[in-house]
């Protein structure tokens, strides 16, 4: 008998948890995200992008670490998913473009291994963002 493999279609969504909704949203806005649900009992915001991207914002963060991821900036490091990546056109135009908005660019652009060139930035809750070009 043969195993069966399931079938997954696409990524659904990424779930952020963040201390503030207010201020996360406004970042998010800056990235072209427009909030498309509010559900207070559920405890979170879903913004979408035109590219389709759907992020889920979660507001039970109550411990902002001294402004330190712990998946990437403590010394012993914890298990856990470390950035998420966005598929942009061109790192440099959105370096660019993140700066003239004031936003902190904190590596790259950097071409790695298999070709991409990527730029990586944070969001208020130190959450890592990678945005990367294909070769």
């Amino acid at each position: 008998m043969r195993n069966k493999i399931m079938k997954i279609m696409s990524l659904d969504h990424v779930g952020i948890r963040v201390m503030e909704f207010d201020r996360a949203i406004r970042f998010y806005e800056k990235l072209g995200f427009s909030v498309t649900r509010q559900d207070s009992k559920e405890h979170v915001v879903v913004l979408k992008h035109d590219s389709g991207v759907e992020i889920n914002l979660l507001d039970s963060g109550s411990n902002d670490n001294n402004q330190k991821n712990v998946l990437m900036d403590v010394e012993n490091k914890y298990p856990g998913y470390t950035h998420y990546a966005l598929e942009v056109n061109s790192a440099v135009n959105a370096k660019q473009y993140l700066e003239s908005i004031g936003l902190v660019v904190t590596e790259g652009p950097a071409t790695f291994g298999d070709g991409k060139t990527s730029i990586f930035i944070r969001d208020p809750d130190k959450n890592v963002i990678e945005l990367t070009q294909l070769p």
